[in-house]
């Protein structure tokens, strides 16, 4: 009698480990605004670490309806991965121990990667983009500046698209083997321009021809039928879609990044 066939583990993305798989929590991360819950979750014998944001863990905001964070910070990786650019981690919607909530894998940050630098004088220095200065204590400014790094070009265009206001320091994740990730999506696709961001450095430049690609398919993607429209519409407003639309038009109209309004702080704050 012959052995029985072994069938193999199937194959899990990481989309189908976070949404499906069995959520544990580990502990808190206390330095996060909102409930944020680090988490193991396992499936088919796959497991990952993982972040895991309830719904009912969301501190109200004055510009933003109440329990509405989740489902921006899947949008923005449904529109990251719209780019092909891959800049978010995967992150989806999904029930857990504490309800509805995002849940998004976790990405160790390289610490020895150098993306933001305060410098004297009043020039960034080769590699690097200014911009702005910055106190500093006992009366003393520096100017704070970013790598002029393709990775964070990409990223500042992606917080454009969908309208980030709140891209500090600390949310900008370089991994060991060159990538970068951004986090911490929940206040984005507000129909109001509320762009704050470090990523400045290339404010009124001409936009990569590889990004005008990217934005022609976006935009492409967010018309009458599109895949991306089609999805965004169950996570956001549908006057937030089509500011989101509208926002993809008038970086391929000016051809440029975009720069200040002067109605808004420009800058996070803490910037870290």
């Amino acid at each position: 009698m012959s052995a029985p066939e072994r069938i193999p583990p199937r194959s899990v993305t990481s989309a189908e480990l976070l949404a499906e798989g069995e959520l544990t929590v580990r502990g808190r991360i206390r330095d996060a605004s909102n409930a944020a819950l680090f988490c193991r979750v396992a499936l088919d014998g796959q497991e990952a670490t993982c972040v895991y944001k309830p719904v009912a863990g969301e501190r109200p905001l004055w510009d933003f309806p109440d329990g509405t964070l989740a489902g921006r910070e899947v949008a923005a990786y449904e529109v990251s991965e719209a780019t092909g650019w891959g800049l978010v981690p995967p992150t989806v919607l999904r029930d857990g121990p504490y309800g509805e909530g995002m849940c998004q894998v976790w990405v160790e940050a390289n610490p020895e990667t150098e993306l933001l630098a305060l410098v004297d004088g009043e020039e960034p220095g080769h590699g690097w983009k200014a911009v702005g200065f910055a106190e500093v204590g006992e009366g003393r400014t520096a100017l704070l500046v970013h790598a002029d790094d393709e990775r964070l070009r990409r990223l500042a265009v992606l917080d454009a698209v969908i309208n980030n206001a709140d891209r500090k320091g600390g949310h900008l994740l370089p991994t060991a083997d060159g990538r970068l990730y951004g986090i911490d999506h929940g206040v984005t696709f507000n129909v109001e321009n509320k762009l704050r961001t470090l990523l400045w450095g290339w404010a009124g430049e001409a936009l990569p021809p590889e990004t005008v690609d990217v934005l022609k398919g976006l935009k492409d993607a967010l018309g009458e039928g599109g895949a991306l429209g089609v999805r965004l519409a169950e996570l956001i407003t549908q006057a937030e879609v089509d500011a989101t639309h509208a926002r993809v038009d008038a970086l391929l109209t000016s051809g440029k990044h975009p720069e200040p309004s002067g109605q808004w702080p420009a800058i996070p704050w803490p910037p870290v």
